[in-house]
């Protein structure tokens, strides 16, 4: 028998995590690169731009305005009672968030295979820095709709309640999601990378398919019934109930919104901890 049939291996050099491990110890031994991450993606956001942060209140509110005549004055959709100007900028604050983290995590192994390939740190890191550097922009839009909100409330137009203090909560579920789909849409498109341009396609319809611009009490029949377990659902409906005191809203929507939120991110976590062993092979 030769040499070769007789060698055994001492060592085996492999993954120490399971699948459905989000390994957040190791994420947390890297917090300073988080930071860093964060604080770049916010600079380089408005690198040699003139107006720089003031963006953050453009965006919203120009296309607040554009919903207003479109959908609250040319189509004549409801709002439930409240001020189309702040339904609709609950809405589009709501929405930005969602969308730029869900855009921004689906192509964070070919948009960083650069880096992974020359230093190893926790990949989840990338994908978790991009949620934390957009929900510092969400905090900056949460003081244009406070500003609005509370302009509204002297008017006494608005009817708040208690459910205001669930708002972390909303937002933790909004990033959350965002965060479960990111790591699939990032996972596939390292072999298909027309996914990427079907997902921007995805976003916008979805946006269609969730209660931005509409009450889901507008709804009727059976698209009443499938706004129930879409995810979004009951986080936006909570948050004008919340905050406008208008809506459809019942625990049980967020209950339903929670429980499919929590599936999307262990599924997230198994296919992105398979393919990140591996990906360098194929991006």
């Amino acid at each position: 028998m030769s040499d070769t049939q007789n060698h055994q291996w001492t060592e085996t050099i492999g993954s120490s995590h399971s699948l459905l491990d989000l390994n957040l110890k190791e994420v947390w031994r890297y917090r300073d690169l988080v930071y860093m991450f964060v604080k770049r993606d916010f600079v380089s956001s408005f690198k040699q731009t003139i107006l720089g942060p003031i963006w953050f209140f453009i965006n919203p509110i120009f296309t607040t305005v554009v919903y207003i005549v479109v959908f609250g004055n040319i189509a004549k959709l409801s709002t439930d009672g409240a001020p189309k100007i702040l339904f609709y900028l609950s809405g589009v604050t709501l929405w930005n968030y969602f969308s730029t983290c869900l855009s921004s995590t689906s192509n964070v192994f070919t948009a960083n295979a650069g880096i992974f390939g020359k230093v190893y740190f926790p990949r989840l890191i990338m994908p978790i820095s991009i949620v934390f550097s957009n929900l510092m922009k969400l905090g900056v839009q949460m003081l244009l709709f406070l500003v609005v909100f509370f302009y509204y409330l002297y008017l006494g137009e608005v009817q708040p309640n208690w459910w205001i203090l669930a708002t972390p909560l909303l937002i933790a579920l909004m990033a959350i999601f965002a965060l479960g789909l990111g790591m699939i849409f990032s996972s596939l498109t390292t072999k298909y990378r027309d996914l990427q341009m079907l997902l921007s396609f995805g976003i916008s319809l979805y946006m269609y398919a969730t209660p931005v611009i509409y009450p889901a009490s507008s709804l009727k029949g059976v698209f009443r019934t499938l706004s129930y377990y879409n995810p979004l659902t009951g986080i936006f409906e909570c948050f004008k109930y919340a905050w406008l005191g208008v809506g459809d809203f019942s625990p049980v929507m967020l209950g339903i919104s929670t429980a499919i939120i929590l599936v999307t991110l262990a599924l997230g976590t198994v296919i992105f901890n398979k393919v990140e062993k591996g990906f360098m092979d194929t991006v």
